[in-house]
This record gives C-alpha cells, structure tokens and sequence, in this order.
C-alpha cells in the first residue's frame, strides 16, 4: 500500500479511516516468523506517527488468527544451529514487535478465528477490543514443548491478572472463543465470519464518535499508570487533560455540544 513499508507477510487493506492488516501466509497457519515480525514492527513505527488511521484491525487469512511461533525456525536453534546470542536477541526482536503493537495511538481490534496459540494468544491481549468465532481455540502452548511464553508474559497478565496467567502459562490449556470471554480475554463472542465482520463495523462506527486525539491521549496515560507513583499520576494526569482542554480536537468537541451538532471528526 502506497506510504507504508513493503511487504511480503501483511495485506494491507485502508477504507474510511480504518487499517486492516491482515496476516497473509495462511500455509504456516500466519506464524510470527521473523520477517512478520519485521515487518510489523515496521508498520507500526510508521502509524505511531502517522495520522491517517484513527483505528488498526488485526486478522488472519485463510481463517486462522496465528499460530504463534515458528516451529521450523524453533526447530533450527534448538538443534543446536543458532546460539545463545542468536536466539537472545531474537527474542528481544519479539518484544519490540509486542511493544510497538502495544504502543499504537490508534484504536485496535484484535479479530479471531481459528486459532490464537503462544504469541498469537499475547497478540490478542494488546487489543482495545477482541472479538472471536466461538469456535476459536487459544492456548498458550509454549510450555508444552519445553518453551516459555517470555516475552508476552507481561501482556498476558496485564490482561488476565496474575491468577488466570499463571493457570495458563503453567498448563498450556486449550480453550474455545466462549472460555475466553468468561476468562476476560475476548470482550465478545461472533457465531462465525460473517457474524465477526459485522461486529468490527459496529466497533467502527462506536468509535466514529471518539476524538482521535483523545483516543491517543488515554491509552498512553493508560500505559503508563502501572508504573507510576501516585504522585506522579497525578501529575501526569493534570498535564493530559490541560493539553487536551487547549487542544483543537477539545474546542470542536465542546462547540459541537453547546451547538447540538456532531464533531467533525464523525464525517472521517
């Protein structure tokens, strides 16, 4: 897509203001290779700037989500044919691709089906919103070939709270689209594809009504609260809404209240 980085992993799909992404190699079941990787964290250094999108889907052809790691480059370093240092910083590569994700202004929809396993799973976690075939299997299944879920740990307790991820990270545990909801990991349940697709467009539209800018504003401060004093929460608290209340997006927002009419930023 003209602007962005090419790519040989994602289709990129842009339509009213919106970015689909789509996981484009359904033959590996859309594994986090290290070139998707890449390329991901690529794309999303570019919408982290970029003012374009005011919301990110995230998809899988050929109905599956991800299936996490590469088996068959796992299968390489573990026979001995990559180091320490290697597979260290590989892993690291990882957590900036999590990261950037994680760090996006933008709106994020994380729509499953099929499977979510190992980083797919952590993938869903960094969602503002998850929506999933009930059919949908996920599992953190690292542990059950000797692995560790390292990198995406944080997001998933962050997500789930410690009680859930331990169980899940210790047990590799299969379950469907429903179990996540009950478990917090997906905020809604679609019959199937169809049923999926309607439930983004109504995320869409909802979201039509939230100021870009104040979307951006609230998931940073979101971002940074676990790390902060209470102090410093307060302070950094003050700080957003005071450039918020100055900001263009806050005059137009009010003025569009006290004039009974829609903002503009509804029509993009």
């Amino acid at each position: 897509m003209e602007g962005f980085p090419d790519s040989e992993t994602l289709d990129l799909e842009a339509e009213n203001g919106w970015l689909t992404v789509w996981f484009n190699s359904p033959e590996n079941r859309n594994a986090l290779t290290a070139e998707r990787a890449r390329e991901l964290t690529a794309l999303c250094g570019m919408l982290a700037t970029s003012g374009t999108f005011r919301g990110v889907v995230f998809r899988g052809r050929g109905g599956v989500f991800c299936a996490g790691g590469d088996l068959k480059s796992f299968g390489r370093m573990s026979s001995g044919q990559a180091g320490y240092d290697e597979i260290h910083a590989l892993s690291l590569a990882g957590a900036e691709l999590f990261d950037a994700v994680a760090a996006l202004p933008q709106y994020t929809i994380m729509a499953v089906e099929g499977s979510a396993m190992a980083g797919g799973l952590g993938l869903t976690c960094l969602g503002d919103y998850v929506v999933a075939t009930r059919d949908a299997k996920f599992a953190l299944s690292e542990v059950r070939i000797g692995l560790t879920p390292a990198q995406i740990a944080p997001f998933v307790i962050q997500r789930l709270g410690l009680r859930v991820g331990r169980l899940l990270m210790l047990s590799g545990a299969r379950f469907d689209g429903e179990e996540a909801r009950s478990i917090g990991l997906v905020d809604a349940v679609a019959e199937d594809a169809d049923a999926l697709a309607a439930a983004i467009e109504h995320q869409k539209k909802l979201i039509a009504g939230a100021a870009p800018g104040a979307v951006a504003a609230i998931k940073a401060q979101i971002a940074q609260l676990p790390f902060q004093s209470r102090d410093e929460q307060k302070q950094a608290a003050a700080d957003s809404f005071a450039k918020r209340m100055l900001s263009d997006e806050a005059r137009e927002g009010i003025a569009s209240f006290v004039e009974k009419r829609k903002p503009s930023w509804t029509n993009g």
